[in-house]
């Protein structure tokens, strides 16, 4: 691996004055010592030397890796940072979980920015298996190692001016760190009280308009393409008129996603959209590093030599990735070891029967034969609710294969607890089941299936490995142990993304259109985003803001 002192020539992406030129760099102990205009134009023939890309909100949880297999696969793909919200975590450990983020993406010569929390549970409609108050916020955002306010969830909180709301955003103030927003379909003079409160950005922007609107106030704008939610081609055209207010983010990125690209991949299809390539570069390598003012280089003198060399300026295939001048990653290599950690986790769970997942018909409301459904988006974290015929038997509602309404489930994870049950449409299985413990954002066991039988065997294995995905067919069954918190696996990214490929496989088998149904399934549970979701307490309406 080469590092420390060093000379390299290239074909120089200049995003400060706006101009592509031959140049040679040296760098000296890690650091950009000189960068020498060595002749006018790029070389035909040559590579290109750009900034490093830099994840501008993810969640590492949600790629089913801890940190250091994480910066593993990133590398190869072109990024040498992340602004990274370890809220999942948190959900489950509290405190110890942030902790163990931190300490784990240390060890790696990565550049993860992690944030405090701010909605731990994210609402008091589920169980999750920590809390962390504003003291516990305070104490996490005077550490160095946090550099922002993860996500205010809570926009219903910050617009009644709900006092442990405003404690935790004045304490990011006062130590003058950013806060990130979550605010989906917030429009109008809402959006303003919201972004006035001091929060700074948005990634859950799904229409222009909705964006536009936010931008007018001074927000800026967070282009999230992940594993399940898809905003891309929604936003992308305003880049052209807002360069500086625009960063890309995967927010959630499932382990073969990850191995298959990261924002690399983002600056292919904005390239091809035709948009300026030193906007393109600027949304995917600086924004992020000026906005959460990280330690992160941004190819100037003096700057940590964090940056990377791409084949072309089209494909954005990555060549070499250095971080602080050491070559981390080349020609689809990553030279990134992998290391020894210690899983906690927090799951106190008991196996069920088939017989505890039924629904009977005086428990569950309907009207006229009629039962409130979630109908499931491909690509979308929202949800719609749907009144749909109900499938019966025997004094119970059932799943309704032919007319894809299937059951879903969401069992309490930390202790004994009844059994939350709704239908869902969308998730197409003829037969079988999946369950997953990676359901945002308290993480208790989701599962959805065509009979209760494959359900609770479904559920089953995810309980036996005390945290994990599964799948159910008539024929087969198979199961991804995550127990780093029942959201990660601490074994080899690659191997990991393999695995994670075989069940997802297995899942789309059963019948599924979906893109990634285990993804979708993820975010099921996840209350704080529209209109119908099931918690582990029961059905609830995201519009309303209470349970059906």
């Amino acid at each position: 691996m080469q590092k420390g002192s060093f000379t390299i020539s290239g074909n120089l992406v200049d995003v400060w004055k706006k101009a592509i030129y031959q140049a040679e760099i040296r760098i000296e102990n890690g650091v950009i010592g000189s960068i020498t205009k060595i002749g006018d134009g790029p070389n035909p023939v040559g590579k290109f030397i750009m900034p490093g890309f830099v994840d501008s909100h993810v969640h590492i949880e949600s790629s089913m890796l801890i940190p250091s297999e994480f910066a593993r696969l990133a590398v190869v793909h072109g990024s040498v940072g992340t602004v990274s919200d370890p809220h999942e975590i948190a959900n489950v450990c509290g405190m110890e979980g942030v902790e163990f983020m931190i300490a784990n993406g240390k060890q790696v010569p990565f550049k993860f920015n992690f944030g405090a929390p701010s909605c731990v549970p994210a609402t008091i409609f589920e169980t999750a298996g920590a809390a962390l108050n504003s003291e516990d916020v305070k104490k996490l955002l005077e550490k160095d190692e946090i550099k922002y306010l993860s996500e205010m969830m809570n926009f219903p909180g910050v617009l009644f001016k709900d006092p442990e709301v405003m404690q935790k955003i004045r304490a990011a103030h006062a130590l003058g760190k950013p806060i990130d927003g979550h605010a989906p379909g917030l429009r109008g003079e809402k959006a303003k009280e919201y972004i006035e409160a001091g929060i700074s950005t948005d990634h859950e922007c799904f229409t222009a308009e909705e964006a536009v609107d936010k931008l007018q106030h001074g927000m800026k704008i967070l282009i999230r393409e992940g594993s399940a939610a898809k905003n891309f081609e929604a936003l992308i055209e305003l880049l052209e008129d807002h360069p500086r207010m625009i960063m890309f983010c995967s927010d959630d990125k499932h382990p073969d996603s990850l191995v298959a690209g990261h924002l690399n991949q983002l600056c292919a299809r904005a390239i091809a959209k035709g948009h300026d390539i030193f906007n393109v570069v600027r949304a995917a390598c600086v924004n992020p590093v000026l906005h959460y003012d990280l330690s992160i280089g941004m190819l100037r003198k003096g700057d940590p030599a964090d940056f990377i060399v791409a084949n072309d300026l089209t494909n954005f295939i990555i060549h070499q990735t250095y971080i602080d001048g050491e070559l981390v990653a080349e020609d689809g290599k990553s030279f990134i070891q992998s290391v020894a950690t210690t899983p906690i986790n927090q799951f106190d769970c008991e196996e069920i029967s088939a017989a505890a997942l039924a629904i009977k018909k005086e428990n569950y409301p309907s009207t006229d034969g009629k039962i409130p459904v979630i109908e499931a988006l491909d690509g979308q974290l929202i949800t719609n609710r749907l009144e749909l015929t109900g499938k019966e038997n025997n004094g119970e509602w059932i799943s309704d294969v032919d007319n894809d309404i299937l059951k879903m489930v969401v069992i309490n994870r930390y202790h004994t607890a009844p059994i939350a049950k709704c239908f869902i449409k969308n998730f197409g299985f003829k037969q079988g089941a999946i369950a997953s413990s990676v359901a945002h954002d308290s993480h208790n066991i989701v599962a959805v299936g065509a009979d209760d039988e494959s359900l609770a065997k479904a559920i089953n294995l995810v309980i036996k490995e005390r945290g994990g995905v599964s799948c159910v067919s008539a024929t087969d069954a198979k199961v991804l142990g995550l127990p780093v918190a029942g959201l990660m696996s601490a074994d080899d990214g690659y191997k990991v993304a393999d695995a994670y490929t075989e069940i997802d496989a297995m899942a789309k088998g059963l019948g599924s259109s979906l893109g990634a149904p285990f993804m979708t399934l993820s975010f099921m549970a996840l209350l704080v985003i529209p209109h119908l979701k099931l918690s582990d307490k029961g059905l609830f309406d995201g519009g309303t803001f209470s349970f059906v």
